[in-house]
Formats: structure tokens, sequence, C-alpha cells
């Protein structure tokens, strides 16, 4: 705190530390018909939504997050939740519509219009640039970097890219806004009309995976705002300026969910997209991707409903809960004889509630106007380009779409292809991070199928990382011990049971391989064929009765048998093996 400044004297203290001239992205050479571009270096994927009875909506309250930006004071109405689209008898059917807008920080080193650099948990105020804090007299200077992170964006989410497109200034004032405007493209967008496809899981046993497809009305470039910081014990408001200016990607998705789980799969898919294009990191823990939720509620065969829009949620997991609550909310207070007011709120997720920040009854005029400071963004195409044209100085969209990475929808097509996997693990190998690198370091050291692979991987695997809440990258077993794992197990050297209490005791940390684990607590199993044979042969003269009952044809009691078989080695023996060894015997 003590580093932050008062928003009053925020450019004698801070803003002035940094000037257009200490970019390490900028370069004064690059120019093109369009504004002015900077360089900025380049930086380098949640669960299905369900459907049950066509129904996305759980019962109880949910809880998540609040976002750290609530303006204004609240209050919270609390009352019991039940299933959204519940229908009781006597009443008629409410369906919910959904709509989001999607902030992505662009992953690059400096802004969108200035030299500063983009850093997380920098120290207050040590990256803003004098364009950043307004000062008089300082002009925009448009970061090429963000601008082909937007075409990539665009052309990834079969969108069309506007050749021509325009920067408007949007005006509303507050602390952690020095210019009382931010730059946008409310008229002419980079990217327009594109579509996200994603996938839901339904069925009994979530095993068939269902294509939706929400629209893409538009991508667009805009500057991020400072970050407010309300200091409740001394009364006071500082001001970060850091995040001011941050380059943002808004992907604005029409209304076409209908629930929290699908909005959030949706986003997830999203956010897979942008990371595997490199174009954001879409870490929502450090705030590089925001959604905003416009929901209403009405009868089927009715106009729309009057929406609320729930700001800033940052967590997949809590944007789910805070739809399904405000669409029972909504619900309830229509059903109670009230009305819906179209209004800002935002979600506690201590509480596990949304709140009202702000009504929008009286429509806030923004003063839309055109940036008077940067001409038009022109693109070029392989058709368009200018003869002789220096590529340095202009952006090409053909360039860009032929250096599209692999996207998420195609490595799933690839991984159901060469491993022969369900689609829904193919969905949970992308969602979960790391966990599709983990998958192929073990497939390339072991010799086991890929189906066992896959098995030990989501089940075992992942689930002891849920059950200890641990990411990927903090596991304890490495993809090679599981892969020796799984090649003692591929060769009969040791049982199932005996391959999870190896594993078991690789997840305790104390850096021993599987052979050592098998040698020291001798779990091989039995290979001398003659012990074996006299072991059951001793099983079967203990157990007249049992014999008896497989000699009736009774089908449990040979599996009995073989229970008792395994018993007598300490489950070191191959029910395999034994199996044959006792049909052998019993002339089966």
């Amino acid at each position: 705190m003590a580093f932050l400044m008062h928003f009053q004297n925020y450019a004698s203290q801070g803003a002035s530390r940094h000037s257009e001239a200490e970019s390490p992205d900028q370069d004064p050479g690059v120019t093109m018909a369009a504004p002015m571009l900077r360089w900025g270096c380049r930086g380098r994927r949640w669960a299905f939504a369900r459907v049950d009875g066509g129904s996305c909506h759980r019962r109880g309250a949910p809880t998540g997050s609040t976002s750290n930006r609530i303006r204004g004071e609240s209050s919270v109405a609390q009352q019991p939740l039940h299933t959204a689209q519940k229908t009781r008898k006597g009443e008629h059917k409410w369906a919910a519509v959904v709509g989001l807008e999607i902030h992505a920080q662009i992953s690059s080193n400096s802004k969108l219009f200035s030299g500063s650099q983009v850093r997380f948990s920098a120290p207050p105020n040590s990256l803003v640039s004098f364009f950043d804090a307004s000062l008089p007299g300082t002009l925009p200077v448009l970061n090429r970097r963000c601008v082909e992170a937007a075409v990539m964006t665009g052309l990834a989410l079969n969108c069309h890219i506007n050749k021509k497109s325009l920067f408007d200034r949007k005006h509303y004032f507050y602390a952690d806004l020095p210019a009382g405007y931010q730059i946008t493209q409310q008229r002419l967008p980079i990217a327009v009309n594109g579509s996200l496809i994603y996938g839901v899981c339904a069925g009994k046993k979530q095993s068939q995976v269902i294509p939706k497809t929400v629209r893409i009305k538009q991508i667009q470039l805009e500057q991020d705002s400072g970050k407010s910081l309300h200091d409740n014990l001394r009364s006071q408001t500082l001001i970060d300026l850091n995040r001011a200016g941050v380059g943002l990607l808004e992907v604005v998705l029409e209304p076409d969910m209908s629930c929290g789980e699908e909005a959030a799969t949706a986003v997830r898919e999203l956010q897979l997209i942008l990371q595997a294009l490199g174009t954001s990191q879409a870490n929502m823990a450090e705030g590089q991707l925001r959604v905003d939720a416009n929901i209403s509620v009405h009868h089927p065969g009715e106009p729309l409903g009057v929406r609320t829009e729930v700001k800033n949620l940052n967590s997949i997991r809590f944007l789910a809960k805070a739809i399904d609550y405000e669409i029972q909310r909504q619900i309830n207070e229509l059903e109670n004889g009230g009305e819906i007011l179209n209004e800002t709120r935002s979600f506690h997720h201590k509480l596990g509630c949304t709140m009202s920040m702000r009504d929008k009854e009286g429509k806030q005029d923004y003063r839309f106007m055109p940036e008077p400071n940067l001409p038009p963004l022109v693109l070029y195409d392989a058709t368009s380009l200018p003869a002789g044209a220096d590529p340095q100085q202009v952006i090409n969209i053909d360039q860009i779409r032929e250096t599209l990475p692999e996207l998420p929808s195609v490595t799933r097509e690839k991984l159901v292809q060469q491993y022969g996997m369900l689609l829904e693990h193919s969905f949970t190998l992308l969602n979960e991070v790391g966990l599709l690198e983990f998958f192929q370091n073990v497939i390339k050291e072991t010799r086991a199928e890929p189906k066992k692979v896959t098995s030990w991987v989501l089940n075992t695997f992942l689930g002891y990382l849920k059950q200890q809440n641990l990411a990927v990258s903090e596991s304890p077993v490495t993809p090679s011990a599981l892969a020796e794992l799984l090649d003692l197990l591929d060769s009969r050297t040791i049982s199932s049971s005996a391959a999870k209490q190896v594993f078991e005791e690789l997840w305790k940390r104390e850096g021993k391989t599987p052979g050592q684990i098998v040698s020291e607590k001798q779990l091989e199993l039995m290979q001398d064929q003659g012990a074996l044979e006299q072991l059951c042969h001793s099983v079967m003269e203990a157990h007249p009765q049992v014999v008896m009952d497989v000699k009736n044809r009774n089908p449990r009691a040979i599996n009995k048998l073989i229970g008792l078989v395994r018993k007598a080695t300490q489950s070191r023996a191959d029910p395999v093996m034994i199996k044959e060894i006792l049909e052998k015997k019993l002339s089966l």
C-alpha cells in the first residue's frame, strides 16, 4: 500500500517514471498506410456441460467469487434456490437466455498504445508511461503484435476480418481511467460474424458429446483500465495504473446459451483456443480472462425478459454458479410478483449469490466519438497487398492464416483416431492443464497399450490429483515412473492390485522407482508353475464343497477358488494362470 499513490497526485508520483522511449518493443521505423505499429514480442487449455433431462441447472445455491473491482455499495438478498428450469405443477416453464462479453489480455511485452512493459505482480505504478497516465501532448502508437493477435484469434474463431477497422473513444469517468475515456472499436471492429463450437456431454453415463455452436458478434481491440484498491480502514481509494493501457481482445458472444454450464464450457473452449494460438495466456487467476454475463428469463414464445449483467467473473466454476444463481433469482422474483431491474450485479463467492452494484435504467451515454489520434487500421490479403510493399510495414491476413497452429478440436480428433480413445476422454485430456502433455510423455516411454495408459491417467492418476487438489505440475508421480509401472504390469511382472499398491507408494514422494518398490515389498507375480499347481491342489483339498459347486456348474464357485488361491499367495499369483490350472485339474 505504501507504494500506491492517491489519484489526485498520481501524475507527479508515478506516471512520469516511464516515457515512450523506454519501450523494449518500440520501433520507430515501423510504419504503414494505416496507424503506426509498434513491434510487440510474442508471449508464449473444465469439464463438459452436462445435460440431464434437458436441464442445465443444478439444485442448491451456488458459491463463487466476486470481482475486486466492485464500485459502490452492494446489497445482498439471499433466498433458497431450486433448479432453475424445474417446472412445478401448474407453472409455465421458464427459458433462460445468456450472452457473454469476454475480455482476454493479449500476450505482448508492451501495452496496446504505449511502450510500457506488461508484467503481472510488478510493484504498483512501476509500469506507467506518460501516455498511460494521460499526460498532455502524448499520442498513441499502435502495437503491431496486438493487431496480429486479434487477426489470428478472429481467423481461429471463423470470423470475417475487416480490412478496414476504426478506433473510437468511449467516455466514462472513474479514478482508474485517467484520460476519462477508453480507446476501443465500437463502430467497426477488427473481426465480426464468427462462431465457437464446444462439446456438451450428455446421456446417463455422460458418454455422448453433443456439439453446440455459439455465434460471435465481434472481436475488438481495446485498452484495459487501471486498478482501484479500496482501503476501508483508512476510507480511501488507491490507484495502480500498471494495468492501464494493456491490450485486450473483447470477444462478444451472442445470447445463444441457456445455463451456467453451457456458458462455462464455451468459455473453457475459448480459453483453450487462445492458449493454443498464443494470443493470450488466458490465466483467469491473474485476471487475463474476465467474463461479463448478460442474463434474462422469459416464458417460451414470449418476448425476452429484462436482462441483468453480472460483471468481472474471473473463474470458470464461478461463472457457471453465478449464471445459475441469477437465473433462479430472476425466476423467483417474477413468480413472487416482483420485477427485474436492468442493473449491473457482482457475484460474491462466500455468500454464493449475486449482489446489486448499480442500476442501468438511465442508460449511460458513453459519448462515443472517433479517436482523432489514430487513423483507420488497414489490413491486407494476398489479393489487395500493394506491389513492392515492405512486409514489415503491413499486416497480411493470408500470411497469418498460414501460421495458425493446431486447434483443440483438431487435437481431439487426432487423439481419438490415433489412440482409439472415447471423445469424452479427449476432452478431459485437453481440459486439465498439463494432462495431455503428461499422457503423451507416458505413451512415449511405455510398451503398454494406449487404452491402458488412458485408463490409468484419467482414472488413477487424475483421481489422486483431484483428491488432493493438486495440479498436474505438482504431481509426485512423473511420466517416466508411471510408464515403468505400466511396463511391469504389461509384462505380467506384477498384478493389477500390486500395481495400485506401487502407485500408492510412488505418491508418497520417497524417491523410489516402481522396480525398487516391487522388489522391497515382494510384489512380483509367482512364476513357478509347479509351486502354483501345488498351492491350487492344497486349496482344493481344503475346500471340497467349493470344488463340488464348481463341478455342479456354479459360475461363482470358480471365482471363489481363484480368490482363495490369490489370498494364499498374497495376491502374487496371476488370476489367469490360476484359472487355467484349476480348470485343468477339475477337467472343465
